[in-house]
């Protein structure tokens, strides 16, 4: 209420004093009594200047009389402790304290909340496809697929060894040391869940082999068998 009425000018003496120290002081109190004015300002615009019926009659007048008749006194201005100006006043107060009803009755629009950017699209993680070829004729190519999503690589049905071997799969990054990714299933495909540091080696540069390994694989970590298919 103070907002409105310090933006109607309907306060005086120290309660304006006061709330003038609050708009230096607060500057949510100061953003209201803007936000007040600025409405105040639209609703005046609605309301076009309108002249007085007579007027454009009496200024040709004065104007004729200026120049048959000698320059008439002017009329005295009413006094601020006359009658006349606490009229006036009273009237401006009684209209501003009406619009002041009719727009507490009727709170301001309260501004659009800000609109959250939107984020920008996750890239989503690639896949790989590689072709693993056997190294002996007439032996049909494995398939990888590497999930870089998921961490995950699947490999085809690989025949590339004998029933009492296992085929163990390898990651060979640019320094050309293998690090073993799993074993290979005797019959279908194989789904390998890579290990965090695995997932980093399969980058530009690094190739894939598969190894002939004792049942179970390398006991060692390392290769131990020849490479059979490598891509």
């Amino acid at each position: 209420m103070a907002a409105a009425e310090l933006a109607l000018g309907l306060l005086d003496g120290e309660e304006r004093a006061a709330a003038i120290r609050r708009v230096l002081a607060e500057p949510g109190f100061a953003r209201s009594v803007e936000r007040w004015r600025d409405h105040l300002a639209q609703l005046f615009d609605l309301w076009p200047p309108v002249a007085a019926p007579d007027l454009f009659d009496r200024i040709e007048r004065s104007l004729d009389g200026a120049v048959d008749a000698p320059v008439a006194a002017l009329a005295p201005v009413p006094r601020r402790g006359g009658v006349l100006w606490p009229a006036v006043a009273g009237l401006s107060s009684l209209a501003a304290a009406v619009l002041l009803v009719v727009l507490v009755a009727r709170p301001l629009p309260m501004p659009p909340a800000p609109q959250p950017r939107p984020s920008a699209p996750v890239a989503a993680a690639p896949t790989l496809v590689a072709a693993i070829d056997p190294e002996a004729a007439g032996v049909a190519s494995v398939t990888a697929i590497y999930d870089a999503q998921a961490g995950a690589i699947r490999v085809t049905e690989a025949k590339l060894v004998a029933a009492d071997r296992s085929a163990e799969l390898w990651v060979i990054p640019a320094d050309g040391t293998p690090h073993s990714l799993g074993v290979l299933r005797a019959r279908g495909g194989t789904a390998l869940t890579l290990t965090p540091e695995n997932r980093s080696r399969i980058a530009a540069g690094a190739v894939l082999a598969v190894t002939v390994e004792p049942i179970g694989g390398s006991p060692s970590g390392r290769p131990t068998g020849p490479v059979v298919a490598k891509g």
